[in-house]
């Protein structure tokens, strides 16, 4: 009897190891900055539910970072741009003030390659979506965004459509932040919502 017991418990418990793994979690919980870090003078405030990056008088690169690090994971969320609207989703990122490495999948105004992936202080522009993938972008209106890293892959989609999927060996073995980036050059507002992050 004792043994069937414990069969139980550890019958249970791996199917609540395994549903807790297999689950998506709210990085951004509508109230406040919990689980991110500022860098840099760049405006990251909650309002209306709303996560918004919005340029300060500074007009510099700004970003708001993950405390946590993650490697191999599904990211979903949505972006509506105003303004300029040039902005970036960062993955397996490091910061060093305003000065980050790591990859951005572009959130961009029209015709600027959302989607696209992008080696900051590195080797630039790795791929972009192709030109009649452009007109993708809903701009002035909510977009969806997907992004699947794993192992040495990444593949994005914009509002239902794969945008680009890129295998890289440096990506591979790289580690670290998500992180959502305000371009310098002032002007920039964009708002954030719904975003969710299962790891794989």
């Amino acid at each position: 009897m004792k043994g069937a017991s414990f069969l139980i418990l550890l019958v249970s418990a791996l199917v609540l190891v395994s549903c807790k793994s297999s689950d998506s979690v709210e990085l951004f919980n509508g109230q406040d900055l919990s689980g991110w870090e500022i860098h840099g003078t760049e405006k990251w405030y909650v309002e209306d539910d709303l996560l918004i990056a919005e340029s300060g008088p500074d007009k510099q690169y700004g970003y708001l970072a993950t405390v946590d690090d993650y490697k191999d994971f599904e990211l979903e969320l949505e972006f509506l741009q105003e303004a300029d609207g040039n902005s970036g989703v960062f993955f397996r990122s490091g910061l060093e003030g305003t000065k980050i490495s790591g990859w951005q999948v572009e959130v961009a105004p029209e015709d600027l390659h959302t989607g696209g992936i992008y080696e900051s202080y590195g080797r630039g522009w790795l791929i972009k979506p192709t030109p009649e993938k452009e007109d993708v972008l809903k701009y002035g209106e909510w977009n969806k965004m997907r992004i699947v890293v794993q192992g040495d892959e990444v593949t994005t989609w914009l509002n239902g459509v794969e945008m680009v999927s890129f295998k890289d060996e440096k990506i591979g073995d790289a580690n670290g932040k998500i992180a959502l980036q305000i371009h310098d050059g002032g002007g920039i507002k964009v708002y954030w919502r719904n975003i969710q992050l299962k790891e794989i």
